[in-house]
C-alpha cells in the first residue's frame, strides 16, 4: 500500500472505531467513549510526526496514541500496564 493509499484510507474513516478495526487493534468501548477526542487528536498528530507511509507505520501511530491516552488514566505510583502498545503487551 502506498503512501497516498494509506492516507486516503485514513481520511475515509468516519470514527475512531473504524480505524481501530482496520488496524486490527482491540479496544474497550467505554474507554473510547470517554477519550475519543483526545485519541483522535493524538493519532492525527502521530501520523504527522511519523509521516506514516504504509499500513504498519500508521498502525504504530494509532497504537502509540491509544497507549499514551490509556497510560494517562493509570495511577502514576503503580506498575500498571495498558494493553494498547507492544511494549505494554510484553509486560
Amino acid at each position: 500500500m502506498t503512501n497516498t493509499n494509506i492516507n486516503k484510507t485514513i481520511e475515509n474513516f468516519t470514527c475512531i472505531e473504524e480505524a481501530l478495526r482496520y488496524f486490527e487493534i482491540d479496544f474497550d468501548k467505554g474507554f473510547i467513549d470517554e477519550s475519543r477526542d483526545l485519541l483522535v487528536k493524538r493519532f492525527s498528530g502521530n501520523l504527522i510526526l511519523s509521516k506514516a507511509d504504509d499500513w504498519f507505520s500508521a498502525r504504530r501511530a494509532l497504537k502509540n496514541a491509544y497507549c499514551k491516552t490509556q497510560r494517562e488514566r493509570l495511577d502514576k505510583h503503580t506498575r500498571s500496564a495498558c494493553r494498547g502498545c507492544t511494549s505494554c503487551e510484553r509486560r
